[in-house]
């Protein structure tokens, strides 16, 4: 196991920059998640993290050794696709045991590491399975079991869960977790789900236009994000923003949790209810401003509803720079 450092690290497609200058310094055992729009450089990231693409400038070190210019196979990573990337003719057996073949390990030893790693994943009773017999989710954990028996320094992990279903992405989510409590290993997640990044990392990374906006724990970018950016993008329902009327060179934003409704002086109309089972998400009309409130279920609100709304927390950014004021 290792620690994980970028120290400038660019990527340029002709005129195109990808990447502009990311620093990243992860302790050994850190799970960092990458999120950002489409197009926002992390999967890229990832990819020259784990040397599938060559960087422009800058340097990328695993623990103590540099491996900006060393081959994929030699940088100790083991990566983890969205599409499981298995081997359909070979048992699930034989797909986890891949790497350890390959590597020229003996096969009383793979039997024995396979077998580990299985107990570890619930995949026991599967061994002898194809691809073809499994579920998603068990197809997901036959993948990360190859990737685990390698025992890599740093795993990479790109939208393992996406193409899940709601109710496997969350048991999975919960899986990857306990794994990560054992085996204490350094991770790297890109994802495009907020409610993975908040619930699995130790730090999240927010990329856009291929730059680094804010590296902090969950807490700290849904409680003090340090630009409009990041504010609208983490957090689900999105934070609501809307001018100062008393300052034009200030932009308000207020969480939907943290409007207070039937106090205040903000008088808004009822517009549309989402129910989303123990809260509703209630959508106002304020001036010329859309405002979303989440409220606990039951409630006795109305569409064409008057209330009135208290603003608890609001946060202040800079309307001309973004960049945070309080």
């Amino acid at each position: 196991m290792a620690g994980l450092t970028l120290n400038a690290v660019h990527k340029r497609y002709g005129e195109t920059v990808v990447l502009d200058g990311v620093d990243l310094q992860l302790i050994d055992g850190e799970y960092l998640v990458l999120v950002g729009p489409s197009g926002c450089g992390k999967s890229t990231l990832l990819r020259a993290i784990a040397g599938l693409v060559e960087v422009s400038g800058g340097t990328i070190k695993i623990g103590d050794r540099d491996v900006t210019d060393v081959s994929p196979r030699d940088r100790d990573v083991a990566m983890v696709f969205q599409s499981y990337a298995l081997y359909p003719h070979m048992t699930v057996r034989q797909n986890i045991a891949f790497p350890l073949r390959i590597a020229g390990i003996s096969a009383a030893e793979q039997d024995r590491q396979v077998g580990g790693v299985a107990e570890q994943l619930d995949l026991v009773e599967l061994l002898d399975r194809l691809p073809s017999e499994l579920s998603g989710g068990q197809r997901q954990r036959v993948a990360m079991g190859r990737a685990i028996v390698r025992r890599p320094s740093v795993f990479l992990f790109d939208e393992p869960l996406s193409n899940l279903d709601a109710g496997l992405r969350t048991r999975m989510r919960v899986e990857l977790k306990r794994l990560h409590q054992r085996l204490k290993t350094t991770v790297v997640h890109v994802t495009h789900d907020q409610v993975e990044a908040l619930t699995l990392a130790d730090r999240i990374m927010v990329l856009n236009g291929g730059v680094v906006q804010q590296i902090g724990t969950p807490r700290a970018l849904f409680e003090t994000p340090t630009n409009l950016f990041v504010a609208t993008f983490i957090g689900s329902p999105s934070m609501n923003t809307f001018q100062d009327p008393k300052d034009t060179n200030r932009t308000i934003g207020v969480r939907p949790t943290d409007i207070t409704v039937g106090v205040g002086d903000v008088q808004a109309t009822v517009e549309v209810i989402e129910s989303m089972g123990a809260t509703a998400l209630i959508h106002c009309k304020w001036l010329n401003d859309s405002i979303a409130v989440s409220v606990e279920e039951p409630h006795d609100l109305a569409i064409g509803d008057t209330i009135s709304l208290r603003f608890d927390v609001t946060h202040c950014f800079d309307t001309a720079t973004g960049a945070r004021q309080s």
